[in-house]
């Protein structure tokens, strides 16, 4: 009872405080509240985002990782340039989307915010994708209320004892209809955490066919769909698919543009034509630190302005429109709700 209360009292004080600012502005513009890994910060449709990339990704699998921390100064000495890179083109937030058990390593982000001045997000939740190989066997055992908890305790404590607390809630799924049963679990928790902590669910699911029975778990929890993101919704070849989607108020994030400019601008202008654009995220998820690998080949976070920027321009876009993909859009997104 007096864990449900303490609860109670911090959850009420942080509605409370994103209550009155979001009613605030900064120069006419609407604001929102975030949680980077240096601490909540107010923000404004001012600034731009990244809102799907990574920093350090470990493919071993959940039962044989171990932490980097050896590595971290290497690490941040890779990855860094390729920040300040990005800043050239004035990103200042960078939502780093790697989950637990496949490389979050949350003192790592920290540390590279606080060399580059990004204000770096990172969260907490489980990556089912690829057969569950990066769920630890423990977790699998635990039922959605239980994962949930555990993660709640993460936005309400800090990550595995550190001050440093997540943004958003990632999770992944292989994308199938019905479900993996487990996968279907992970779904269920996210949705309990978003209900009690404002996050917003990123989850891996490629194609839509995993998206629907998502969609229903989220429905019956009572979870608005606009708190969720369909990552990897760019594997999606059916069109009139993403109009089904845009219906329900859900993100559609076509975050794979490191890899291909030309799908991506197909697909966007797509979105602009049946305005659904203000729906819509893009990010590279692309380049990042691999500690299995020798040789670091780091793909840069600059694609959307040096290839896709221009190639839009010439397709009628603007910069409102840009403005709109990169700085309103992920505000709306990425905020405590």
């Amino acid at each position: 009872m007096k864990n449900l209360k303490t609860f109670c009292i911090s959850s009420c004080a942080a509605a409370f405080l994103f209550t009155l600012i979001a009613g605030c502005s900064i120069k006419g513009q609407k604001t929102a509240l975030i949680q980077t890994v240096s601490g909540p910060k107010v923000v404004n449709q001012q600034q731009l985002w990244l809102t799907h990339e990574h920093i350090l990704v470990d493919f071993i699998g959940a039962d044989s990782i171990q932490p980097s921390t050896q590595r971290h100064p290497e690490i941040v000495n890779t990855i860094s340039p390729h920040l300040e890179s990005a800043k050239k083109f004035d990103v200042e937030l960078f939502v780093d989307a790697t989950p637990n058990y496949l490389g979050r390593e949350v003192a790592l982000l920290q540390n590279i915010s606080r060399k580059t001045g990004l204000h770096i997000i990172t969260n907490t939740g489980l990556y089912g994708a690829r057969d569950s190989k990066f769920i630890p066997e423990f977790a699998k055992k635990m039922s959605a209320q239980t994962l949930a908890n555990m993660w709640i305790n993460e936005f309400e404590n800090g990550i595995n004892g550190s001050s440093i607390k997540p943004g958003f809630i990632k999770i992944g799924v292989d994308s199938s209809n019905p479900l993996d049963p487990l996968h279907e679990k992970l779904v269920r928790a996210a949705g309990i955490t978003s209900l009690a902590t404002g996050m917003t669910i990123a989850s891996h699911t490629g194609s839509a066919v995993g998206l629907w029975p998502q969609l229903a778990i989220l429905r019956e929890l009572g979870v608005p769909l606009e708190s969720f993101i369909w990552v990897h919704a760019q594997q999606e070849n059916d069109n009139d698919t993403y109009l089904e989607a845009a219906k329900t108020g859900v993100w559609i994030s076509l975050d794979g543009i490191g890899w291909d400019t030309e799908k991506h601008s197909e697909k966007l202008q797509f979105a602009k034509q049946h305005r659904f654009l203000h729906q819509v995220l893009i990010s590279h998820d692309a380049g990042w630190y691999d500690p299995n690998k020798a040789t670091q080949e780091i793909k840069p976070y600059t694609d959307i302005f040096t290839k896709l920027k221009p190639s839009l321009k010439a397709q009628g876009f603007d910069q409102d429109d840009f403005d709109l993909l990169m700085r309103k859009n992920p505000l709306r997104a990425f905020s405590l709700k």
